[in-house]
């Protein structure tokens, strides 16, 4: 197994390799840049609007100087907790119903934490889990879309389709099996 010093150094002779500067070099320019370093999507827009860095590059240089000027990520129960508060509280037991269903789907699932979503992984992303005002949306990937009048284009993550629910009254034999269908489609 390699060691975190290992890694860094893998990790900035590529950045190297992709954008011709390494990962400390690009800190460096976001922190003398006007830019909060914070403001992670502030960064990202920079530096593909200023210096036509690629999506995975600005994501591994803006975590670089957030972190570098004091940013922690969130745990999952955080990031949970802060999208399941206030007016968005009482939806929280419908998402702990569907988050049992989704983890309880094989071993090989799991969850991560984001600051709007959650979503839910084996292979790839199957499903997300979105809290908005008065409902959570129930984003679902699929390669063969089920039949279902249930179902709506779109979604939060790499979903394709959605089920709005706004109580677990509405998580029914439908929703289940159209989960399962997404799990089982994205091994």
């Amino acid at each position: 197994m390699e060691s975190p010093a290992d890694m860094m150094a893998a990790l900035s002779a590529s950045m190297l390799a992709r954008t011709g500067r390494t990962l400390d070099e690009w800190v460096a320019l976001v922190e003398a840049s006007t830019l909060d370093p914070l403001d992670q999507k502030a960064v990202r827009a920079w530096l593909r609007d200023v210096h036509g860095v690629k999506q995975n590059s600005q994501w591994t240089i803006a975590d670089a100087a957030a972190r570098r000027a004091g940013w922690v990520e969130p745990t999952f129960a955080e990031y949970v907790d802060s999208q399941y508060s206030g007016r968005k509280e009482a939806l929280r037991p419908l998402f702990d119903r569907i988050a049992t269903l989704a983890l309880g789907l094989g071993e090989d699932v799991r969850a991560e934490g984001r600051a709007t979503y959650v979503p839910f992984v084996r292979g790839r992303q199957f499903a997300a889990v979105r809290a908005l005002a008065s409902r959570v949306d129930l984003g679902l990937r699929f390669t063969d879309v089920p039949e279902s009048d249930r179902l709506t284009p779109g979604g939060p993550g790499q979903a394709t389709h959605k089920v709005s629910l706004t109580g677990a009254d509405e998580l029914d034999g439908e929703v289940e099996a159209l989960l399962v269908a997404a799990y089982e489609q994205n091994a």
